[in-house]
């Protein structure tokens, strides 16, 4: 799930340690296919979802491996938050500021992007004046910065990868982070073997090279249970 062009060889060896670790596996791994149509295959090996994907639609047709750990600041191991990011300029400071603001989302079943800044916004009495769909964090990003947007939430791990790679990222700053949720899981088809699978994930993470590690922002693996994403609120999809 946090594959770009920078990233992108570091996975590469992330996926071939782990494949070594677990004794079999593809060489590659996939990037020209659906997301869906991955995340459902019954031949599905190894694949990293989003929390709401899979509370809402996949828990119950795969098998939960385990979570990566970020290592995200005020987190615990596995656990991760959104940013909600604004213009560095823009004179609006706190939240509350922001409730005739247009709300740049990636999707409206993202955890990070939908889900979480919606359930704090919603926990706190505030709403924001419109929605814009983008189809990418880093899109939302981009449309805050260009002054297309007021304000958006991002994944907290592409958020520091953003803040690393994307020139753009000077020009915003955050607002407030929302409250800790699991993070984006492992997952498997029904019928493979949960154990072999986090125990080549963690041998595969804890051999990475450090400069992999810190390209991927990658600490370890946690076994967080299926039902602390099943119990996690899920908001009205956006309108329109």
């Amino acid at each position: 799930m946090y594959d770009r062009v920078e990233t992108a060889a570091a996975n590469d060896r992330l996926w071939v340690a782990t494949r070594n670790a677990l004794g079999h596996g593809p060489d590659t791994l996939t990037r020209d296919v659906d997301v869906w149509d991955i995340w459902q295959s019954p031949d599905l090996l190894l694949a990293q979802t989003c929390g709401y994907p899979y509370r809402a639609r996949l828990h119950g047709h795969v098998t939960l491996i385990g979570t990566p750990d970020y290592g995200v600041t005020g987190c615990a191991p596995g656990y991760y938050n959104s940013v909600l990011v604004a213009r560095r300029d823009d004179t609006r400071h706190g939240l509350p500021d922001f409730h005739d603001a247009i709300f740049a989302y990636n999707e409206p079943m993202s955890q990070s992007g939908w889900a979480a800044p919606m359930t704090h916004m919603t926990a706190r009495g505030l709403t924001f004046a419109s929605h814009v769909q983008s189809g990418a964090h880093l899109n939302s990003a981009r449309m805050v910065a260009e002054g297309r947007a007021d304000i958006a939430a991002i994944d907290a791990v592409t958020w520091a990868m953003i803040a690393e790679y994307d020139g753009f990222a000077n020009d915003l700053h955050v607002i407030t982070r929302t409250e800790p949720t699991p993070g984006l899981p492992y997952i498997t088809a029904p019928d493979a073997d949960k154990p072999a699978l986090f125990s080549a994930l963690e041998t595969a993470i804890g051999t990475l090279p450090d400069a992999d590690c810190h390209a991927l922002q990658i600490k370890g693996i946690v076994d967080i249970p299926a039902d602390r994403y099943l119990t996690i609120p899920t908001p009205a999809a956006p309108s329109g």
